[in-house]
């Protein structure tokens, strides 16, 4: 680290000019010199002018680097946040201000790093006193986290492509790099959201043996499953499905980065008008709330001849009193959905026509599954036989293949992933 030898009044000067270092300890060097630890990259020629011209004639003082500075034990023992604190609180008191229980309540315990950028909540520095430290504020605070960027959450934009209002703090772009199971990926976290929470879902799809098969993703976002799919489960080629123009450019980014720019052809904008038909073995649908939208858009897609595997997202709230919500076409069945016996005096509630549909999918119970989702996923399949029937004109079979929680999405609500075997009813077995 830097020091300024030797001692005299250069600790008053560097203190008042914000540039000592107060988490290390004053040494005694070998020479006899005294060095004092300043800040990395705060020290400035002038700042060194100031203190030669200051001294007493026939001494001096030059900037050294110490490879084992000493740390005080408090500052050892301190944690990031504990330090942080320390120096915020060594700020305002150089511009003047008084430390009090709202500034303390308003600096961050935690955050998020992505690699050189700190990514603080977007419930921290609320308080009027943080925007007249200016700059200042933010260089401290980076220097403490050992950042070189800052950014500052906001709230996901209502805009349907979930664009974060993110604030860049100090940099000058927002663009950072994850590594994640062996895949890189890039994104500007002023522009686009990285799903860290989806992790045991895209290391279950790395998972998946899938040589030969075309994928489509319809909600492909920067490819937090188009890449793995790609890299680890060995699809052969992906259509990759984005609306987002920011996430669109961060994709094209990570397929290059990753070496599978040849594999993967890009649709932007709306699924919903994609002319794609009969190409793909495989299609995920990684949309929450719902990705309900893109199901007719997913049965035009898959193989007519030989049909595929849906892999659908979902958030399915789990109130065991509450009656489920199914999806359109299916709501005169709803007692046969609700788990109740399959009595021929129930099925006459419903149209014969529904009743069948809901016979036609395999209700296989999945050990740890709650009764809600192994509705859902009944209700579900049921609506996508009804889609591709519909579609071809000839019976298809739905088989439940997988139906697991991705992760808690708020209270009674949980993030779930369904797998559904799809084939018309004439093909051989796949």
């Amino acid at each position: 680290m830097p020091a300024l030898s030797p001692l005299h009044t250069s600790g008053e000067y560097l203190e008042g000019a914000r540039i000592l270092d107060v988490s290390h300890r004053v040494q005694k060097l070998p020479d006899g010199t005294v060095a004092l630890p300043v800040l990395e990259g705060k020290l400035t020629e002038q700042h060194l002018q100031d203190l030669r011209g200051s001294m007493a004639p026939g001494t001096t003082c030059i900037l050294s680097w110490i490879k084992k500075p000493i740390p005080f034990k408090a500052a050892r023992a301190q944690s990031p946040a504990q330090k942080l604190c320390g120096e915020l609180q060594h700020l305002v008191a150089c511009f003047g201000g008084r430390w009090s229980e709202e500034l303390e309540h308003d600096v961050p315990h935690s955050w998020q790093r992505h690699g050189d950028l700190v990514m603080l909540s977007k419930d921290c520095f609320k308080a009027a006193l943080w925007e007249e430290l200016g700059s200042e504020l933010w260089e401290t605070v980076a220097s403490s986290l050992r950042a070189r960027r800052l950014a500052k959450q906001g709230r996901v934009s209502p805009d349907g492509v979930r664009t974060p209002t993110v604030s860049l703090l100090l940099g000058h772009d927002g663009w950072v790099e994850h590594m994640d199971n062996g895949i890189r990926y890039t994104f500007d976290v002023t522009r686009c959201m990285f799903s860290s929470g989806n992790i045991t879902e895209k290391l279950r799809v790395a998972s998946l043996q899938c040589p030969r098969e075309v994928l489509v993703d319809l909600y492909a976002g920067i490819g937090y499953f188009t890449l793995p799919f790609l890299v680890h489960a060995g699809v052969a080629f992906v259509h990759a499905c984005e609306w987002n123009p920011h996430a669109v450019e961060a994709l094209r980014r990570n397929l290059e980065l990753n070496g599978v720019q040849d594999q993967c052809w890009i649709h932007p904008g709306d699924n919903r008008q994609l002319e794609l038909r009969d190409v793909a073995d495989r299609v995920n649908l990684g949309l929450i709330p719902s990705s309900e939208q893109g199901w007719p858009i997913a049965c035009q897609v898959l193989r007519k001849d030989t049909g595929g595997i849906l892999h659908i997202h979902q958030n399915v709230e789990s109130f065991p009193a509450k009656a489920l919500q199914l999806p359109c076409g299916l709501l005169k069945e709803q007692s046969l959905c609700n788990g109740q016996e399959d009595s021929g005096n129930q099925r006459n509630h419903g149209s014969p026509e529904t009743a069948d549909v809901m016979d036609s999918v395999q209700k296989i119970q999945f050990t740890g599954t709650r009764p809600e989702w192994q509705r859902w996923a009944e209700a579900t399949g049921a609506q996508i036989r009804s889609l591709l029937e519909n579609l071809h004109g000839e019976p298809w079979t739905i088989n439940i293949l997988h139906i697991k929680p991705v992760k808690s999405y708020a209270p009674h609500v949980h993030h779930l992933v369904l797998d559904l075997e799809c084939r018309p009813l004439q093909a051989e077995p796949h």
